[in-house]
């Protein structure tokens, strides 16, 4: 749907690294500032009335076969959003970090502040910085408001995978799932020779599961190891019929661990981390069955195929190993475990049925974190960050309120969907990351209670 940080350079040095930002002339509107430090891409904007507040967005994993746009940057989630924004008087900011695809956590954590310092040496102090990121960019907020506690006021986690290691260990789980009950078991999984056989292998056992009832039975029971939720689409209902719930759980297995995180993405993630994190040592599937929340889709998947559930739970348990490279798990555990310190107020924004960052990390989130200093909204929808501009904004503005106030807003649904109701037609739009498609829908802000994390860190 994939060390500690490093020591910032000295002014001087610095310096030296950043390229010459281009400017719009005065006068013309916003001033657009491009650049790069250390190699890293960035772009600021800053409007001509501005506000003193800098919202600083840190983007989500590109895969390395699917980059962003030459000199693209994104600046907010919603694309309407940072207009919005700059409209109402907010600076932004966005770097691309050292490497832009693949797991640039360890990169993330050091050219975002490189980039706030940047803008407090040209550009002025705010009066106010907010940590804002979608997917492993939410993550990666949380983590540099912990770690730079004086240099960020709030934070705004949108999708966020916040126990990494746990997302790398639920990919783990479903691929380990389907090899072994869906293809010959020849799939390598993790540190892998040929990563594109092994994705190919996992993805037509995929497909072949997907055209019986017995198929789609072992493929429910995969999804449910990560909780994998069966609604796909960020602008259709959620499927009522089983079979269709299947095959949207089918979609997520395909898309975001298969050919996401899986063995194609594997490499980079070793690469950075200096081994294989991830494990299933000492894991027992029927648990993890046990504590999914889609452990009614299973039964009646396996009642309706007249499938062995037990046979395939058997056959999970008995199948080898895989153990993870201690030098490579200290390093997820240094750099991308959040304390749960929380020095900011924090607002999480998610979609209950995301099977990208599975809604359980908020859970997980919140159940290390002082729920004074954190509040979790949802948004009804399918899909992967599923938000409209008027959500996003929204949610800014009732993180800036407990901000101001030192108390949160009041954060019913009702409220909520009134205030982004309000919102030209325009900025209700809402796009599909798989299909790629633009709607306009009405607000979808919900009350929501995540399942367990079946797989966390800590």
């Amino acid at each position: 749907m994939r060390s500690s940080l490093l020591a910032l350079l000295a002014v001087l040095v610095a310096a030296l690294l950043v390229a010459p930002a281009a400017a719009e002339p005065a006068g013309t509107g916003p001033q657009v500032h491009r650049g790069t430090i250390d190699g890293a891409e960035y772009l600021v904007t800053v409007p001509e009335d501005w506000n003193g507040t800098l919202v600083l967005f840190s983007h989500g994993y590109y895969p390395e076969a699917y980059p962003p746009p030459p000199g693209h940057v994104m600046l907010s989630t919603a694309e309407q959003t940072a207009e919005l924004l700059l409209d109402d008087g907010y600076a932004l900011a966005a770097s691309n970090f050292r490497g832009v695809v693949g797991w640039t956590v360890e990169p993330a954590l050091r050219d975002q502040i490189r980039l706030l310092d940047w803008f407090e040496d040209n550009i002025g102090h705010p009066r106010r910085t907010i940590a804002s990121g979608m997917s492993m960019g939410g993550g990666i907020s949380v983590l540099l408001a912990e770690r730079n506690p004086h240099r960020f006021d709030g934070v705004l986690a949108q999708c966020g995978e916040y126990d990494m290691p746990g997302s790398w260990n639920i990919a783990l789980d479903v691929t380990f799932a389907v090899r072994t009950l869906l293809t010959d078991g020849t799939a390598e999984l993790v540190r892998p020779e040929n990563p594109r056989a092994s994705v190919d292998a996992l993805h037509a056992g995929v497909a072949r599961a997907r055209t019986s009832e017995a198929g789609l039975a072992k493929l429910a029971l995969i999804a449910a190891l990560g909780n994998v939720p069966g609604w796909m689409s960020a602008h259709d209902p959620a499927p009522a019929q089983l079979w269709q719930r299947v095959q949207a759980q089918a979609d997520w297995i395909d898309l975001a661990y298969v050919q996401g995180i899986g063995p194609g993405a594997r490499p980079d993630v070793e690469r950075h981390a200096g081994g294989n994190p991830s494990w299933n040592t000492g894991v027992d599937y029927r648990r993890q069955l046990a504590i999914s929340g889609q452990l009614d889709t299973v039964r009646q998947a396996y009642a309706a195929a007249g499938g062995d559930l037990a046979a395939d739970l058997a056959a999970l348990n008995r199948a080898p190993r895989i153990a993870a490279d201690p030098r490579a798990l200290g390093y997820m555990y240094r750099l991308a475990v959040p304390r749960g310190s929380t020095p900011a107020p924090v607002l999480t924004l998610h979609n209950p049925a995301d099977g990208g960052a599975v809604a359980d990390q908020v859970r997980w989130y919140a159940e290390h974190t002082d729920d004074r200093q954190v509040r979790h909204l949802w948004s009804d929808r399918g899909n992967h960050c599923a938000f409209s501009a008027a959500e996003e904004v929204t949610a800014l503005r009732v993180l800036e309120r407990r901000i101001e106030t030192g108390r949160w807003p009041d954060t019913r649904p009702d409220t909520l969907n009134a205030a982004a109701g309000a919102f030209a037609p325009e900025h209700h739009i809402v796009k599909d990351i798989v299909t790629w498609v633009d709607k306009a829908m009405p607000p979808a802000f919900t009350r929501y209670t995540p399942s367990t994390f079946q797989r966390p860190s800590r």
